[in-house]
């Protein structure tokens, strides 16, 4: 990042702080130099308070600037656009996700972010990613096998193991797409990716009337 993109957004007040106050101050004296050797050049007292108008400018700009700095801090920041793009861009493009809602992310501290996104899943994309680790001739046998049998609680037992199995298979899912998150934007040290579930709701909405 260069020097003037981390003073307009680095994630440090502290150092911008020290950056822009510095750099004021040496500025300052420049001026302060210069306007006395106009005054010692031309014997032309005016360039003395020319000079301090300049320099009382200058640092009420770098004190504004603090402070627009320093409040966005305190109320919390998003990530950069550049950043939240790529995340958002890996997630639509990967084949497990429908589709985003409510994506949002906070700095937690200097360079340090955490990130939220509710996410529609592709339950049939889910399904054959598992089956393909799992073998799905074995389920597919299991099944059979409990239904030959005649026995009810067989295949209601083999229906809750392969139940489970899956929402495992999802919540292996929901890690890899956290651990990509935080390989393409290493900053981001938490991810609370949540499924999304819009027949929830609807039936909220409909307790509410």
């Amino acid at each position: 990042m260069k020097v003037w993109d981390y003073v307009w957004r680095g994630h440090d007040p502290t150092s911008v702080a020290v950056m822009t106050e510095d750099g004021a101050a040496v500025t300052g004296l420049a001026i302060a130099a210069a306007s006395l050797v106009a005054v010692k050049t031309t014997g032309n007292a005016i360039y003395d308070p020319i000079g301090s108008i300049i320099v009382g400018n200058l640092l009420g700009m770098v004190a504004i600037f603090l402070i627009q700095r320093n409040r966005h801090a305190l109320i919390g920041r998003a990530i950069d656009d550049h950043d939240m793009e790529r995340v958002l861009e890996f997630l639509k493009s990967d084949p497990v996700v429908d589709a985003l809602y409510d994506c949002k992310s906070e700095v937690i501290g200097p360079g340090f972010f955490r990130f939220k996104a509710e996410i529609d899943f592709n339950g049939v994309v889910v399904v054959q990613n598992y089956l393909e680790r799992t073998g799905r001739d074995e389920w597919a046998k299991r099944f059979r096998d409990a239904a030959k049998s005649g026995d009810d609680s067989a295949l209601l037992k083999a229906m809750a193991s392969y139940g489970e199995d899956v929402v495992e298979a999802l919540g292996s899912e929901v890690d890899r797409l956290e651990c990509e998150i935080q390989k393409i934007v290493p900053g981001i040290r938490h991810v609370d990716i949540e499924a999304h579930n819009p027949e929830a709701l609807s039936v909220s909405l409909g307790k509410e009337k």
